[in-house]
């Protein structure tokens, strides 16, 4: 019975993590519309791997930028997302064209989809965070990664963006320090 419960168990383990996944992304500006992703064994295999190539968290950072805009490239393929350019104004009227909400939430659920799947070793997903506009009115959201220390009281030294508005759609994300992002740091658009 035991040995049944484990093999069970190592079966159920296994296919979680080979398994493949449907994604919720955003579009349309604030959330408004929703479109369902679906990334395959195959695709979530080569994230994993190249994921898993990472040395140290610096390094995960950077394979992190890459993966990010390879899963919205794979999204692209599957709907309007694919016409996403930098930042609010370069798509035009395009459909399936993101503002910086769609872009944090949709970010920080492809980052939980790596985390949940043991994807991420050096990084834990947070909630998205604003930055302000003359520190009133919140004007643009990223999503929000924090390194994983043995003491984590560093604060926003070791909170990082994942920014992926400010690129167009498939290229790799912007990642920043969430202090220097919160200060205005970027590229332009």
């Amino acid at each position: 019975m035991l040995r049944s419960t484990l093999l069970f168990l190592l079966f159920w383990s296994s296919t979680a993590v080979f398994a493949e996944e449907t994604l919720p992304i955003c579009h349309g500006y604030s959330c408004v519309a929703q479109v369902d992703i679906r990334y395959s064994r195959g695709q979530l295999g080569d994230v994993r791997r190249q994921l898993f190539s990472a040395v140290d968290a610096a390094d995960e950072r950077k394979m992190l930028a890459e993966v990010i805009g390879q899963l919205y490239r794979w999204a692209g393929q599957q709907s309007d997302v694919r016409n996403d350019r930098g930042g609010n104004y370069a798509d035009g009227h395009a459909p399936g064209k993101m503002d910086c909400i769609d872009h944090s939430t949709s970010t920080t659920r492809l980052l939980g989809l790596l985390e949940k799947r043991g994807y991420l070793r050096w990084h834990r997903v947070l909630a998205p965070e604003p930055r302000y506009l003359l520190g009133l009115v919140a004007s643009h959201w990223s999503a929000v990664i924090e390194e994983i220390t043995e003491n984590n009281d560093a604060g926003d030294m070791a909170r990082f963006v994942v920014d992926s508005w400010f690129v167009d759609n498939g290229e790799p994300a912007v990642i920043l320090p969430l202090a220097d992002w919160k200060k205005g740091a970027g590229p332009d658009v």
